[in-house]
């Protein structure tokens, strides 16, 4: 997995609401990867070779949109003649939802350029809600997230010194007054109407979470690639909805990892509140010897206990991806070590024996990506797929480092559950010190064995 400049893919979104034209400044790129979109509708997305070329024509782009969604596109032409429904709606009418207060929480440690260009795209954003955007600097002996957040009004600086994603993301929460929590990353640059379309589904009292999509915001470098090769962080452009019902229809494991990512996602702030649900798992995620899986098992307790979660496709935002071989391998190795925590964390805090089969299985799905791989059907890379077996194997030692390190650092402030008429959260304490309590939950409790 050696890197390779010279490979670079140009990133493009097409709306076919607008005329087309032709895309240029491509004379260094290889291919250009194209978003297709209609409105406010994401179609898809296809590459184009450009073999050095400056620029892709209007005629070619026709051809290969059709070639690729000719056929979807008449058939939904000819059912809005029709005046039959699209085959794939909307999830929600923006239009739906009643404004909120909306609390956008941004964890950052020492990233000031991607943090930049993270709040400027939070700070053009286009709503009818009212949005106040918590920064939490999870390395506050810098000064870089203090010197970003000052230039920008809407920001409110919240300082986080234990490591770790999820006490990041559960300070800021704890700092923030609105009724609905916006998680995304420093990382990420949102369109201007990202707020009010991932809000819109929460006129409905059931929908406790929404995710969106998250899509590349560049292809410049192979580990880059790689990554969208491996998976990526988006979900498809089929919306979907997520219940008990689909929760208790799983048979191998709860695969939640198929509903999003806390880089494009927003919660009902009671969902913090509930104990049955809580904050994040601050054994769990970037930052931990675990490495990932803490939203994973957010949105599985959201659904085990009766929680609606929305996917909206469309809803996308642009995430920067890691440029480096060495950084892509250490992400790699902490998802898979991630993926086996938060299998055996359903079984140990849940009862969840589903996750037993999930573990079992993970082997033959290693060999067949080899088999696979070798015979030419997938371009999956095995270096990757032996990274993946080095993390799964070392899963239940970081989970159990895990365990141990939020006992000596503390859990973070449980949030009381909010009066009838109240929106917003409340703290046992002050959030400057907000582990000085610890959570009276099973989460915060030490290793089962």
């Amino acid at each position: 997995m050696q890197e390779s400049p010279r490979s670079p893919i140009a990133v493009r979104m097409i709306d076919l609401a607008q005329p087309l034209s032709s895309i240029t400044g491509l004379s260094r790129y290889t291919a250009v990867r194209i978003f297709l979109r209609r409105a406010d509708r994401l179609l898809g997305t296809f590459d184009l070779l450009t073999d050095g070329a400056e620029a892709v024509s209007v005629e070619r782009l026709r051809l290969a949109i059709a070639a690729d969604f000719g056929t979807r596109l008449f058939k939904e032409e000819l059912a809005r003649t029709l005046g039959a429904s699209s085959p794939e709606p909307a999830a929600a009418p923006v239009a739906a939802a009643r404004p909120h207060a909306v609390s956008i929480i941004v964890p950052t440690c020492e990233r000031p350029d991607d943090l930049r260009r993270c709040l400027e795209s939070l700070s053009a954003q286009t709503t009818r809600h009212s949005i106040e955007i918590v920064v939490v600097d999870n390395k506050p002996s810098s000064a870089s997230a203090a010197n970003v957040a000052g230039a920008f009004p809407l920001v409110n600086l919240v300082t986080e010194s234990r490591p770790g994603l999820s006490y990041a993301r559960n300070a800021g929460i704890a700092a923030a007054s609105g009724e609905i929590i916006v998680t995304t990353d420093d990382d990420v640059v949102a369109p201007s109407d990202w707020i009010e379309h991932l809000i819109a589904p929460f006129y409905r009292a059931e929908v406790l979470c929404v995710t969106g999509n998250v899509l590349p915001l560049e292809l410049e470098t192979e580990s880059q690639r790689q990554f969208e090769v491996y998976g990526g962080l988006g979900k498809g452009y089929t919306p979907r909805e997520f219940n008990r019902s689909w929760f208790r229809a799983q048979r191998d494991g709860v695969p939640t990892w198929d509903i999003g990512a806390t880089a494009n996602a927003a919660f009902r702030a009671s969902c913090f509140r509930d104990p049955a649900i809580g904050l994040l798992d601050e054994a769990l995620g970037a930052g931990t010897p675990t490495g990932c899986s803490e939203d994973t098992y957010l949105f599985y307790r959201i659904l085990k206990n009766g929680g609606t979660i929305v996917y909206l496709p469309s809803t996308y935002v642009w995430h920067r991806h890691r440029p480096s071989m060495r950084s892509l391998r250490h992400q790699v190795h902490a998802y898979s070590k991630g993926h086996v925590a938060y299998h055996l964390t359903t079984l140990m805090r849940e009862g969840d024996r589903r996750a037993l089969w999930r573990l079992a299985t993970l082997p033959k799905v290693h060999l067949q990506r080899i088999w696979h791989r070798l015979r030419g059907w997938s371009d999956y890379p095995i270096p990757i797929t032996l990274i993946e077996i080095a993390g799964n194997l070392a899963g239940p030692f970081a989970l159990w480092r895990s365990r141990r390190r939020v006992r000596r650092l503390k859990p973070s402030t449980r949030l009381q559950p909010a009066a009838a008429d109240e929106d917003t959260p409340r703290l046992d304490s002050d959030p400057e010190h907000a582990h000085a309590v610890p959570l009276e939950s099973p989460l915060s409790q030490g290793p089962t064995a």
